[in-house]
């Protein structure tokens, strides 16, 4: 008795979908997607199709396309709970952080003892400044699996963040020897070791950071600044610039670049830096304490008392240092 053609299309389908999990495996996702896509032309309701076609779709960079690959395995099969896990990811990546949210609070019943699912759920919960549900799901994922470098390293930013120092870096440091490749760590240790001016070892972290993203803007603004701090200008000016060519919104790197005019006596340019800085995000450290310091180079010793009591307002100490010193009689 021959099997119908629906039979033979559904055969041929599955034949397709495990020629492209090999390929997504391999890491060959251009040819796991050609496959999927094939698995898809023969059976247009495989929802097992469109969530690993988005995933390889994911990993090649290619965010739209692969949640709308998510959304079609979910309209199809709206119990999918692995996809929700994966249109989560994606939407966090794209800025989507409440509805990323919305999708991990629909499967928390499934995954909640799944350290990977507590990992995305702080990343989640970090985007959205709500700390401390974000610290709670960080710590139950390295309790559930301590060797989760990347929870390790999402908590340390975290405890970073927080200005829990002497914790964050114990994160860190754990987090390298679990994995010393993984670059977010390397580049936070690296801002703590800032902190504490040593700028050498600084340099050396955000440099092995900068070997696995090389393009990384907040890396390369970082990089520019210890630069900066070890008085070799000429060598940070041209990460400061790249920095923000891939990213004219890093408040931070505005801040470094009012910093490196104000080192080269441009304080009309250093103004107009850091003003920016003050635009994108008032709470960059020591951004008042900076401006100030630039409206007192062009002699606007008014304007740099109150960009300094504005400072002092906000918490920065050498902001109310420098109003102390230059406007007490004011």
């Amino acid at each position: 008795m021959m099997g119908s053609c629906s039979d033979t299309r559904q055969e041929e389908a599955a034949q397709f979908f495990l020629k492209g999990n090999i390929q997504l495996n391999k890491q060959e996702y251009r040819e796991a997607i050609r496959f999927y896509t094939e698995a898809i032309n023969k059976k247009p309701d495989f929802a097992d199709a469109y969530n690993n076609r988005g995933l390889a779709k994911y990993r090649n960079g290619d965010l739209p396309g692969a949640l709308a690959d998510y959304d079609k395995a979910i309209d199809i099969d709206p119990n999918f709970e692995a996809a929700y896990l994966n249109r989560a990811d994606v939407r966090n990546d794209l800025n989507d952080a409440q509805n990323s949210l919305a999708d991990l609070q629909r499967i928390e019943k499934t995954y909640k003892d799944s350290a990977f699912y507590q990992a995305r759920l702080g990343e989640t919960y970090t985007r959205l400044n709500n700390l401390a549900p974000a610290q709670a799901a960080f710590d139950k994922a390295i309790r559930l699996d301590p060797n989760n470098a990347e929870a390790l390293t999402n908590r340390g930013a975290l405890l970073f963040q927080q200005k829990a120092y002497k914790l964050s870096q114990l994160d860190l440091e754990r987090a390298l020897q679990l994995n010393p490749k993984q670059h977010e760590a390397l580049n936070n240790l690296s801002m703590i070791l800032a902190r504490s001016k040593n700028y050498e070892s600084a340099l050396a972290y955000v440099n092995r950071a900068l070997e696995q993203k090389p393009n990384q803007p907040y890396y390369l603004n970082n990089k520019g600044y210890y630069l900066m701090m070890l008085d070799r200008d000429k060598e940070a000016l041209p990460f400061l610039q790249e920095s923000l060519q891939l990213d004219n919104q890093n408040a931070w790197a505005y801040r470094n670049m009012g910093i490196f005019y104000l080192r080269q006596k441009q304080a009309g340019q250093a103004i107009e830096a850091l003003r920016k800085a003050e635009q994108l995000d008032s709470s960059v450290d020591q951004v008042y304490y900076y401006l100030g310091n630039a409206y007192q180079e062009t002699d606007n010793l008014l304007k740099a008392c109150e960009t300094w009591q504005t400072g002092a307002l906000a918490g920065d100490n050498q902001a109310r240092q420098q109003r102390t010193i230059f406007c007490s009689a004011r």
